[in-house]
């Protein structure tokens, strides 16, 4: 039986890094073909190449009205009809694609051997495009009509979903503060010049967890120049009016913020914190694990419980407040204390969850909408 043929997953919303990027595979690759696609004005067209250049360019036809689906079918066409002969295939995905649908996408392809997910960007643009509150459609990015998607928020994804990534353009004091931006964004995510495919299989449900909420990878104290990481790490859980109130600050006055809270108004319940770049969002991530009978436990992935393991307390079990903000000049004391400020009074501990659940809850229009959806 044939051995997978390597599939390297390049992403960026810069072409012309990414091209650099892929070029450099093709050249290190002999026998290596790239796959891309483009939307423009709601028409996708296909461009195969290898180092040779071109070797076939089509309009795909968007059998179903959705650019998305037929993109991905298209893709995954493509290389199941490429996987012979073929060293290693790449996709140099579009620009404001996110690699993690297509990541899993392609697991589920038996010919196929995710090697890599890279993203390739542009050291000049890079520490300005992830402080903007733009959408991509206000930018001139290219983006599908309809796109909501803020710059950022794409950006960042791109960043902390990726195995490796790669800087291009710009000089050497652009390069030394990308590079330091990058440290902050993804501190376990190695800059290469060139990504290695050589390795075994990406598990896309290990990418997943490096990512998501309740196992994430989340960065760890840091000053490096004027940015700094600043992690808040507490073991009360947040009233949820002063914390409504607190969080337009929160976000305005840092770049990047993450991780998981625990409200008192939703004692058996994760929540996720997500903002970038002035946009927040926050979503219920499913039940605390001590909110679980041991039973389910079985059920739960090993990293997940020795994620909870890591932050357990006799008491509340692995309830947390594990939140991380990155910006330039962030003055930690006024970050600390505000969140602090928004913790439940000692004197209401005692009441417990029950009280608690009384507690006016400014999040539930937004939470409540997604359990009914």
């Amino acid at each position: 039986m044939n051995k997978p043929v390597p599939v390297a997953l390049v992403g960026g919303l810069y072409d012309t890094a990414r091209a650099a990027a892929v070029d450099r595979l093709l050249h290190r690759h002999p026998g290596a073909v790239a796959i891309h696609h483009a939307v423009v004005a709601g028409r996708v067209e296909r461009v195969v190449r290898d180092t040779s250049g071109v070797l076939d360019r089509a309009e795909v036809r968007n059998a179903r009205d959705c650019v998305t689906r037929t993109v991905h079918e298209d893709l995954l066409s493509q290389l199941v009809r490429h996987v012979t002969g073929a060293s290693l295939l790449i996709i140099d995905l579009w620009d404001s694609i996110e690699p993690r649908p297509v990541a899993e996408a392609l697991a589920r392809t038996r010919k196929l051997r995710l090697a890599c997910v890279h993203t390739a960007l542009d050291a000049r643009h890079l520490p300005l495009d992830i402080c903007r509150g733009d959408q991509l459609t206000e930018t001139g990015q290219a983006a599908m009509a309809g796109d909501q998607r803020h710059l950022a928020e794409v950006l960042a994804r791109q960043i902390e979903y990726a195995t490796s990534l790669s800087l291009h353009g710009g000089d050497a004091e652009d390069a030394e503060l990308s590079a330091a931006v990058l440290g902050h964004l993804a501190p376990h995510t190695p800059i290469v010049t060139l990504p290695d495919v050589t390795g075994p299989k990406l598990d896309v449900h290990e990418l997943a967890e490096r990512v998501d909420p309740a196992t994430a990878q989340l960065p760890a104290d840091r000053q490096t120049g004027e940015v700094t990481t600043v992690v808040w790490h507490r073991l009360r859980p947040l009233h949820p009016g002063r914390l409504f109130d607190a969080m337009d600050e929160l976000v305005t006055t840092t770049v990047r913020s993450r991780g998981r809270f625990w409200l008192a108004s939703r004692h058996e319940r994760m929540l996720a914190w997500d903002a970038v770049a002035g946009v927040i969002s926050v979503a219920d991530a499913g039940p605390w694990l001590a909110a679980l009978p041991e039973a389910a436990w079985d059920l739960i992935s090993p990293i997940r419980r020795v994620a909870a393991a890591l932050d357990w307390n006799p008491i509340i079990g692995d309830r947390v407040q594990h939140l991380v903000f990155t910006g330039p000049d962030i003055d930690r004391d006024r970050i600390c204390g505000l969140l602090d400020s928004c913790l439940i009074d000692q004197d209401d501990i005692l009441p417990g969850a029950a009280a608690w659940a009384c507690y006016d809850d400014p999040f539930a229009p937004v939470l409540n909408l997604e359990e009914s959806a």
